[in-house]
């Protein structure tokens, strides 16, 4: 018997896999935290989302500006002055490039070109979410490898645990929600032991938060390595969070891929423009990671001081051990402080907590004590 259209459910249509997923939360937004507890957006800091606090630097706002008067017309699908000033600033050709609508999108759109049921992709545990969703999306098998004691990556073990239908490796560095920083003869030496039909994601995301003694220059890695990608983004350190531009950066056979299953505007006009300008802008950028590395320490000498476990991050959050964690989220979200709860990721004693400027630390630092039941 025919069943009627009316009676099919759409959701059965699905994949089970796709079925199967956990949409992806983000953090609260003011608006809906002053809506819910009946607070004054003004008065509200969100220390949740890993934004730069500083907002987007002037420089792009006026680019932004400038693009406004041609919004009636398609962005450019290629990105021509970005990949100039990227392709200048990185010492590689347009075609290693790959726009995106925010990094998370080059994450997903290496998963889709590389994965499908049958086969496998690897990440750690602790590691960015998204690794979990963009895995998922295409049906592969995820391989999670436990963290080190520290919380962060075992590339030793990631390496063991290579399977013959894996794909795709992603490694955070820095890691989040964790912090985490991987030196770089370590990432070197795990690169020499990947097969050459793996394909490794580099995730850059917090890179230019990292002082100048630890970093390091991934690309010529990308030169060596025709299996790795490396992802970045203006989301963070530049300030541009709001406009959800990233890029990619891997050999031109990969980047071919990734722009097979990219879509052709994926990265509006506002955006490019906003980002070449950023991109120049560097007295912000050092502004930005001097401002961050304050907060980070101030953090850190505070949840120290309150006997707090905290792992040592090196990007723009801390994670902090706080005991009933859903409970302290929920004092701090009531005198007005926005964190992250990290549950999803098994942590469930420890909130994310985002760098401020100086004030909003100290603020978080003022409601943190009586939300934990201290003077």
């Amino acid at each position: 018997m025919t069943q009627s259209p009316s009676s099919i459910d759409p959701v059965t249509l699905a994949p089970s896999y796709v079925r199967a997923i956990a949409p992806y939360k983000a953090g609260r937004p003011i608006s809906e935290v002053a809506r819910a507890y009946g607070l004054d957006e003004s008065k509200i800091i969100k220390l949740a989302s890993n934004e730069n606090p500083l907002g987007m630097p002037e420089s792009a706002r006026q680019a932004m500006m400038a693009a406004v008067a041609d919004l009636g017309r398609y962005p450019d699908a290629n990105g021509f002055e970005l990949k100039a000033a990227l392709s200048s600033r990185l010492g590689v050709d347009q075609d290693w490039l790959t726009l995106g609508n925010g990094s998370n999108d080059i994450l997903e759109l290496v998963a889709h070109a590389l994965l499908q049921p049958g086969l496998s992709a690897v990440y750690s545990q602790y590691s960015f979410q998204v690794y979990e969703l963009a895995t998922q999306e295409t049906g592969a098998r995820a391989i999670v490898t436990p963290a080190t004691a520290g919380f962060g990556h075992d590339l030793p073990a990631m390496s063991a645990a290579i399977a013959p239908d894996t794909r795709l490796i992603f490694i955070a560095n820095p890691n989040n929600p964790t912090g985490t920083f991987l030196p770089a003869a370590e990432i070197e030496a795990f690169l020499k032991t990947v097969p050459s039909q793996v394909v490794v994601v580099l995730d850059e995301a917090y890179n230019e938060y990292l002082e100048p003694s630890l970093r390091f220059d991934a690309v010529q890695w990308v030169k060596r390595f025709p299996n790795l990608v490396l992802s970045r983004t203006f989301s963070k350190a530049y300030g541009l969070a709001g406009l959800r531009v990233g890029y990619g950066v891997a050999q031109p056979a990969l980047t071919d891929l990734m722009n097979r299953v990219r879509q052709p505007f994926n990265v509006n006009s506002i955006a490019q423009a906003a980002a070449v300008a950023a991109l120049a802008d560097q007295p912000f950028l050092e502004k930005s990671r001097a401002l961050n590395a304050q907060g980070v320490a101030y953090l850190s000498e505070q949840f120290e001081a309150m006997g707090l476990p905290y792992v040592r991050s090196f990007g723009n959050f801390v994670l902090v051990k706080v005991g009933d964690a859903n409970a302290v989220n929920e004092k701090l979200l009531r005198a007005g402080v926005i964190v992250r709860p990290v549950g999803n990721y098994g942590l469930n004693e420890w909130l994310r907590i985002s760098v401020g400027l100086a004030e909003e630390n100290q603020a978080l630092i003022q409601a943190l004590r009586p939300a934990l039941g201290r003077a």
